[in-house]
């Protein structure tokens, strides 16, 4: 059981919770603080002195108090106000994993709101009445104030939800379940819009897509240096201890130790090839590179899924401080990182696929006997082409811009959102592109026969012959693509490696968990 508030989020672990394979549940501590600080903001809100959301006006109205009565309708109207999201909705997915992120860090008891929103909220997610939000409209400044809006229009019969397989009006939905709209308090509506959790979503499913696709990289990586007979010596823990990047020695330790024992190494020990292209022997230092790229994202979101990052923070009825937790930075620039590193690892995977289509290395030309009247897999590497540039469309770092809100009271903003979007779609590019390297590896491998590669990757090459066959004329190659492409997402390949990897050789278990 998961605590609320209390206990350590990881990626991992929030979705656990998305797939309910983890339950969550708000203990008595985080109740008790929750409680008082509510307390809090309630004296605040009757009391003479001003403090900002609580009993002024928002953004550049900070200056204008609001008497007592008007507080509830000013907190509807700023859910309200601040709805104007445009464009497609998000994934249903990632709204439940902004609902489970917004609980946790309302439950750190520092932002006045009341347990009556909290169980609403926790009440949506366990019924599966799931918020509808656009994709766009966030600039990452006040956090994800447009998008966490739409969010949070159903607590008060507002807005769309997803409910029953198809999209429902809240109120009506509300209705059917015998539930009226919550009444918002002071500061409910800005502890609500103010925070990170669109950015955070986003980095949380890349943290978890990127990994995956590493963890392939590297095994593929091995399976196209078998195909074409690649030397295994730039992956000799020798050449790497003398450049010691803990990403580099992780990658090259996990491909040596796939190559070791192999029939297929062994065919061409002393053969005339003096060194390999870089897309083969630089696996290390490019792979290497990302996966140190995915570790300081994974760094800076566990840091950020266990913060409380909306604004004012309320740590006692005469101590608040309206700061800039909600500010996107911290998590814009690690995410436009991992964002290049993802499209890094597919440029590199590419250049590989085009190798094995080169007719060289004692294996047919684009990677079929008979061609001329068969294109072979010529086309393949055309679609992990377009997929690898229209990645690189989408490296330019979203938070190297900034435009002015709020009549210049947001005057810097991170544009992390955009940027968290950008980066989710490369990674899931980058898995098509792995697939395609997949499919013509595992063809370069059967061209080796009855020489055996070793057990780790006998069984990759097993479960790939499994969903797709080796191909002795043209097909419709897209269905295999996406076939592979979904024995990737599946995460079966990752289940062989874990259980042929003795972890004693991997040296640096930083890489390997979240």
């Amino acid at each position: 059981m998961f605590q609320y508030g209390k206990d350590r989020l990881t990626s991992g672990i929030a979705l656990q919770l998305l797939r309910g394979e983890v339950k969550g549940a708000i203990s008595r501590d985080s109740i008790q603080k929750i409680e008082e600080c509510h307390k809090q903001v309630q004296s605040i809100a009757l009391g003479e002195l001003a403090v900002y959301g609580i009993n002024t006006g928002f953004g550049p109205l900070c200056n204008t108090k609001i008497d007592a009565k008007e507080t509830e309708d000013l907190q509807r109207s700023l859910l309200i106000s601040h709805s104007v999201g445009v464009g497609n909705p998000i994934s249903k997915e990632l709204s439940k994993l902004m609902l489970i992120l917004k609980v946790h860090s309302l439950c750190k008891g520092f932002s006045g709101i009341s347990m009556e929103i909290i169980q609403r909220l926790l009440w949506h997610f366990e019924e599966d009445i799931i918020p509808l939000v656009p994709e766009q409209g966030s600039v990452g400044a006040s956090g994800d104030l447009a998008p966490l809006s739409h969010l949070f229009l159903p607590l008060i019969g507002e807005g769309k939800v997803y409910y029953q397989g198809k999209v429902q009006n809240a109120d009506q939905v509300l209705r059917s379940k015998n539930l009226q709209p919550v009444k918002l308090h002071p500061k409910a509506g800005l502890a609500l819009i103010n925070g990170t959790q669109f950015i955070l979503a986003h980095a949380v499913l890349v943290v978890d897509k990127l990994h995956n696709c590493l963890t392939h990289a590297d095994a593929i990586a091995a399976m196209m240096i078998e195909g074409l007979k690649a030397s295994p010596m730039p992956f000799h823990d020798s050449l790497h201890e003398i450049r010691p990047h803990s990403g580099n020695m992780h990658v090259a330790n996990k491909i040596y130790s796939m190559l070791r024992g192999s029939e297929i190494v062994a065919s061409h020990k002393h053969c005339d090839r003096v060194q390999d292209p870089y897309s083969l022997r630089c696996a290390p230092q490019v792979h290497g590179s990302s996966r140190s790229a995915w570790l300081h994202l994974k760094e800076a979101v566990e840091i950020e899924l266990n913060s409380v990052t909306d604004n004012p923070i309320v740590f006692s009825e005469d101590f608040t401080i309206s700061g800039g937790n909600f500010h996107g930075q911290p998590l814009a620039l690690p995410i436009d990182y991992s964002c290049l590193a993802a499209a890094e690892l597919g440029s590199i995977s590419d250049r590989r696929t085009y190798l094995a289509l080169d007719g060289k290395y004692d294996i047919p030309k684009l990677l079929m006997e008979n061609t001329g009247v068969n294109s072979g897999f010529m086309i393949c590497q055309y679609t992990s082409a377009a997929l690898v540039s229209e990645n690189k469309g989408m490296c330019f770092p979203s938070s190297a811009d900034s435009i002015p809100t709020s009549m210049g009271q947001e005057d810097h903003v991170s544009m992390g959102s955009i940027g968290g979007r950008k980066a989710l779609s490369v990674v899931e590019n980058l898995e098509k592109i792995l697939a395609v390297e997949l499919l013509c590896a595992a063809q370069a491998i059967d061209f080796r026969r009855p020489l055996r590669s070793t057990d780790i990757l006998e069984a990759i090459q097993s479960a790939v012959r499994e969903k797709v066959s080796f191909a002795t004329k043209d097909r419709i190659f897209s269905k295999d693509i996406q076939l592979l492409t979904d024995l990737i997402r599946s995460r079966k390949l990752t289940e062989i490696i874990d259980a042929h990897t003795d972890q004693t050789e991997v040296d640096n278990t930083t890489f390997e968990t979240y």
